[in-house]
C-alpha cells in the first residue's frame, strides 16, 4: 500500500543550567531573587535532614513506613516554589519537601506516618492565614493525576488564573490514570503542570523496562502539550522549566509536562530493601550528582553562603526538627481514645452509632476498673 509520511516537528528539549561540577550556563541562569535562593536552600537542607530523622523514627518503631525523598529535593522545591497560595498542590506519596514548602508542619507529617489521621492536617500556605490549597497524600500510584486535571478544569470554568501542579514518579506514567488525565488536560487546555520525578525505579522495576520511549517527557507530545526533560538535581533548571510552564498555564495556553531526571538515594519505602535489586555502585555514582551540594557551591560562588553559615543552618534545622518530634509525640497521647472513631463521621450522629459508642464506653470503663483492681488501686 502506498504510504504518506506526516511530518511533525516533534522534539524534546533537555535543560541543564548548573551541572554536578557547579559549572553554570550563565545565558540560561534564571533571575531568582537572593532571598528566594536562600529560602530554597534552607528548605532543601530541611527536607534532607527531616528525611534522615523520619528514617530514624521508623527504625526505632516510633512511626510507620514512609517514602524517603533524599536526592529529590531540587525536583520538588524547584517546581513547587512557583506556586501561589491560591494555586493547587496535588502530591503523590513522596513529596515531603514540597509539602513543607506549602506550609505543612513537620509534626503533622510525623503524625500522618505514625497512623494518626486526626493530627495529619495538610496545614496552611507559607505565611498565609488561610488554609493552603493542598491535596492530601495519594498512595495509589497515579490516582492523584486525574484529580489535578479536574481541579484545573474547575479553575478554567471559573475563568481564574490559578494553576494546579501535580507530582508523580516514573512508574505512574505506565498507569491509565496518567494517560487519561493527560488526554483530558490537553483536549480541554486545563491549567495543569505535570511534574514527573523520574528517579529511575518504580519500587524494584527499572525505568528502562517500563517503556520503550527514550524520554518520559515525549509522552506529553501525544496529548498536544509541551514536554521537557530537565536535570532534576539542578534546582535552577527545574525552576526555569516550572516558571515557563506555570506562566503558560496562567495565560490560558494550557498544560505542560516536566520530566525531572533525578535519583532516589534511599529505599522506595521503609518496607523495601533496595540492595536486592540495585547495586551500591549505582548509588555511589548518583551521590556525585547531589542537588544540595551542587546548589551550595553555586550560592558560595555568588557570595550568598559560607561554610560556617551552612553549619549554623544545619544546627538550627536540627533543633527545629527535634522540637517537631517532641510536639508530635505529645500530640499522639491525645489520639489514643478509641471513642474518637465515632467523631467526624456525621454532623449529627445517627442513633445506631450513638448506641454503639455508649456500649463501647461502658466496656472501656469496665476494663479500666478491672485493671485498677488488679493493680490494687
Amino acid at each position: 500500500m502506498p504510504r504518506k509520511k506526516i511530518e511533525l516537528p516533534y522534539t524534546v528539549d533537555y535543560l541543564s543550567i548548573l551541572n554536578e561540577k557547579a559549572e553554570l550556563d550563565k545565558e540560561l541562569e534564571p533571575d531568582i531573587p537572593e532571598d528566594m535562593l536562600l529560602k530554597l536552600h534552607r528548605f532543601m537542607v530541611l527536607a534532607r535532614k527531616f528525611d534522615d530523622q523520619l528514617l530514624n523514627l521508623q527504625r526505632q518503631g516510633r512511626m510507620g513506613t514512609f517514602a524517603p525523598i533524599s536526592g529529590q529535593e531540587a525536583a520538588q522545591l524547584g517546581a513547587v516554589s512557583l506556586l501561589r497560595p491560591a494555586d493547587w498542590f496535588v502530591p503523590s506519596f513522596r513529596e515531603t519537601g514540597a509539602e513543607l514548602w506549602r506550609g505543612r508542619s513537620m509534626e503533622s507529617v510525623i503524625l500522618g506516618f505514625a497512623g494518626y489521621a486526626e493530627g495529619a492536617l495538610v496545614g496552611k500556605g507559607n505565611g498565609q492565614e488561610e488554609p493552603a490549597k493542598n491535596m492530601p497524600v495519594a498512595v495509589p500510584v497515579g490516582t492523584q493525576i486525574p484529580h489535578a486535571v479536574g481541579i484545573g478544569w474547575g479553575i478554567k470554568y471559573r475563568k481564574k488564573d490559578d494553576v494546579a501542579m501535580t507530582f508523580f514518579g516514573d512508574g505512574a506514567t505506565s498507569e491509565g490514570d496518567f494517560h487519561e488525565a493527560m488526554n483530558f488536560a490537553g483536549a480541554y487546555q486545563c491549567p495543569v503542570i505535570f511534574v514527573c520525578q523520574n528517579n529511575h525505579w518504580a519500587i524494584s522495576f527499572p525505568r528502562e523496562k517500563q517503556t520503550r520511549s527514550k524520554t518520559l517527557a515525549q509522552k506529553a507530545l501525544a496529548y498536544g502539550m509541551p514536554g521537557i526533560q530537565v536535570d532534576g538535581n539542578d534546582i535552577l533548571a527545574v525552576y526555569a522549566a516550572a516558571k515557563e510552564a506555570v506562566d503558560r498555564a496562567r495565560s490560558g495556553d494550557g498544560p505542560s509536562m516536566i520530566e525531572c531526571v533525578t535519583y532516589r538515594m534511599k529505599m522506595h519505602t521503609t518496607a523495601d530493601d533496595p540492595k536486592r535489586y540495585r547495586k551500591d555502585e549505582e548509588v555511589e555514582k548518583w551521590k556525585k550528582h547531589d542537588p544540595i551540594l551542587r546548589f551550595q557551591n553555586y550560592l558560595k560562588d555568588k557570595g550568598l553562603l559560607k561554610d560556617e553559615e551552612i553549619k549554623e543552618l544545619e544546627n538550627d534545622i536540627g533543633e527545629q526538627i527535634k522540637s517537631a518530634v517532641k510536639r508530635a509525640e505529645e500530640k499522639m497521647k491525645d489520639f489514643t481514645d478509641p471513642l474518637q472513631m465515632f467523631d467526624h463521621l456525621y454532623s449529627e450522629r445517627p442513633a445506631y452509632l450513638e448506641e454503639q459508642r455508649k456500649q463501647l464506653a461502658e466496656e472501656i470503663e469496665i476494663t479500666r476498673d478491672k485493671e485498677k483492681e488488679e493493680k490494687g488501686d
